[in-house]
């Protein structure tokens, strides 16, 4: 019996892992992705809740955590740079492992690559289905035919355009932007340490990562920047008005940012499709729903062992395949996003009263966290 074929575009988090699974649930895989190879440096994410058990199945929890970030604490800091609480990252109660994006989405494109054909430097233009497949155009590749087409290229996702309509209908806009650049080894001190500082609109982190630090800024525009994701020059000159008058490590951070040939900017947004698939077509991680916090990649690799679960449960049907996945998924995203817009306000208060709350926050957690460790001690 010949295997149903599955596109896969996007070969970040959820394309990869979504591939591994398909290959021993009965699917024959491949992958398209448009960037040249897979993506070096990023952010620090960490994989925790239901990406654990997950990653257990995959065997691959052991090269995650020799693979972990050195970072075992945050330090708040005041406006002027002051230390003011130091918060432990790790605990016995709920276990995760902190790792770059990068090297996450290594260790499952391994995984995935002897069962799985993949297809760099490429994208898809056109997706025609009919009640017996989907024919796909490409950019650069020749047209092929798939039984399924699976769009996990993140929160601008080609297939949700072609498919469920443009951006603009799903994707509401949380009022910040992201920014990170990666650093010199020595531009910290403490490879066990991530530092922040936040003043009103305004967050600025250290963090060590594994090998190459990163600054991380979090803010708010006076202005709001132009979404054209090419315009470098204006990237860096919004980030550089955003923390013109920041103190501390600030205007040393901001040249590495405008010294850095390609650094990352985008909005932060949410995105809600109200259905997660169409047809032949599924979406999958960032595609279909966002999270904050770093709870993308945990929640793509769920998503990923839960589609092809039912894909596998339901062979012959996909679409019952497709709504007993987004059935599931939902109950786990949609509290996540219904927390996102207290906590992007916790996370980046408006104002000093708002900044203070955010530090009593954190200062009730410390003195949690110290006394679950000395119960720990004394048991």
């Amino acid at each position: 019996m010949k295997k149903p074929e599955v596109l896969i575009v996007g070969a970040g988090i959820a394309g990869p892992a979504l591939a591994y699974w398909l290959s021993r649930n009965g699917y024959r895989p491949a992958v398209v992705e448009h960037a040249r190879q897979l993506r070096s440096g990023g952010s620090a994410i960490v994989v925790k809740g239901p990406a654990i058990p997950v990653a257990e199945r995959m065997g691959i929890l052991p090269q995650l955590r020799g693979l972990a970030t050195r970072n075992r604490s945050l330090t708040l800091l005041d406006p002027g740079g002051r230390r003011i609480l130091q918060l432990p990252l790790t605990s016995d109660k709920a276990p995760t492992v902190e790792v770059t994006r990068a090297d996450l989405s290594e260790v499952l494109h391994r995984s995935a690559q002897t069962e799985t054909e993949f297809v760099f430097d490429d994208t898809v233009t056109a997706l025609d289905q009919d009640e017996g497949g989907v024919d796909v155009t490409f950019r650069r590749s020749a047209p092929r035919r798939f039984d399924l087409v699976v769009g996990a290229d993140g929160m601008h996702s080609t297939v949700r355009r072609l498919v469920f309509g443009p951006e603009r209908q799903f994707a509401s806009d949380l009022g910040l932007y992201g920014a990170t650049v990666p650093l010199e080894p020595d531009a910290i001190e403490d490879p066990t340490e991530m530092t922040m500082l936040t003043v009103p609109n305004r967050m600025l982190v250290l963090h060590p990562s594994r090998s190459t630090p990163l600054a991380i800024f979090t803010f708010r525009a006076a202005q709001p920047a132009s979404h054209d994701r090419k315009n470098i020059a204006l990237h860096k000159q919004t980030v550089a008005d955003a923390y013109a008058d920041v103190r501390w490590r600030a205007p040393e951070l901001v040249a590495a940012f405008l010294d850095h040939p390609a650094p990352f900017f985008d909005p932060l947004s949410t995105v809600r499709v109200p259905s997660w698939s169409r047809g032949r077509v599924v979406l999958l991680g960032d595609a279909a729903a966002t999270a904050l916090l770093g709870d993308g990649s945990s929640m793509a690799m769920a998503g990923a062992y839960a589609l092809a679960e039912k894909l596998a449960a339901h062979l012959s049907d996909h679409a019952r395949a497709f709504a007993a996945y987004e059935s599931r998924l939902r109950r786990e995203v949609g509290p996540r996003q219904r927390r996102v817009g207290l906590l992007s306000r916790l996370m980046v208060p408006r104002t000093r009263p708002g900044l203070a709350v955010r530090n009593a926050v954190g200062h009730a957690v410390g003195r949690t966290n110290r006394i679950t460790s000395r119960e720990a001690a004394i048991r």
